[in-house]
């Protein structure tokens, strides 16, 4: 099955909503984890995604944003549980913050039952703090205490923005925590390019490295990873690539 991850980005969104739909679909996922999902986009990918069911609790209290919402496909998969928690000191306080964190940044998860094989995993989406390496680290060091918490073998993905490239403690701590990295996987240890380029593409000039990442753990064998680019007549669906991983239970 094919997993996305897309940072949906900021600006535009009525002129590039098309394109990313088309985008979207044209790798035929099961899962898409979404960063930076706001209302606006909500509504119009709720339809444009018909097929799709979703999961995200909004980042802050009474807000209107699931910023790191899950869609899946509605016909393959039943939702067994989901959850959220904030990535902060106090993580069942709605919109919570530590660690100089310059924004609110949560997990959000779902408990997912393939129709065909009964077989049950987990999918996860984030976003890691842009600003504060400490921020960053502690929020890492969150979601793989919770990942922990599932016996070895038990399938989690894990996709999101994580605002760290390679070289990051953060990355190296996921791996040492039991996340394999699914284009590492398929292509081995080398530099993969960078994923956010700010609606510029290849012209963009990156200081960094991939920020955007499917991590796998448990019994799921990963058999393809891309890096999209996709684009139409120099316009793109966001400021980062998608990431795409097809694994395998």
């Amino acid at each position: 099955m094919i997993v996305l991850s897309c940072n949906i980005g900021p600006d535009s969104w009525p002129e590039r909503r098309e394109l990313c739909a088309e985008v979207l679909l044209s790798r035929s996922p099961s899962i898409i984890c979404f960063q930076e999902m706001v209302e606006e986009k909500l509504d119009y990918l709720r339809l444009a995604l018909r097929q799709f069911d979703w999961f995200g609790t909004c980042n802050k209290p009474a807000g209107r944003n699931p910023v790191a919402a899950i869609f899946y496909l509605r016909e393959r998969f039943e939702r067994i549980s989901a959850g959220s928690y904030w990535l902060s000191q106090t993580p069942h306080v709605p919109g919570s913050r530590s660690w100089d964190s310059a924004g609110t940044r949560l997990a959000n998860w779902v408990c997912l039952e393939e129709h065909a094989s009964g077989r049950r995993f987990r999918a996860i989406s984030t976003h890691l703090d842009h600003f504060s390496q400490e921020a960053r680290e502690n929020q890492g060091r969150m979601i793989n205490e919770d990942a922990a918490a599932y016996p070895g073998e038990y399938p989690q993905i894990l996709a999101g923005d994580m605002n760290s490239d390679r070289e990051n403690p953060v990355i190296r701590a996921f791996k040492e925590a039991g996340w394999q990295d699914s284009y590492e996987a398929v292509y081995g240890p080398e530099e993969a390019g960078f994923t956010l380029h700010r609606f510029a593409g290849q012209k963009y000039e990156s200081e960094v490295g991939r920020v955007d990442w499917i991590f796998v753990r448990g019994a799921v064998h990963v058999r393809g990873a891309e890096i999209i680019r996709d684009s139409h007549d120099g316009h793109y669906p966001s400021d980062h690539y998608f990431v795409a991983a097809d694994v395998s239970f």
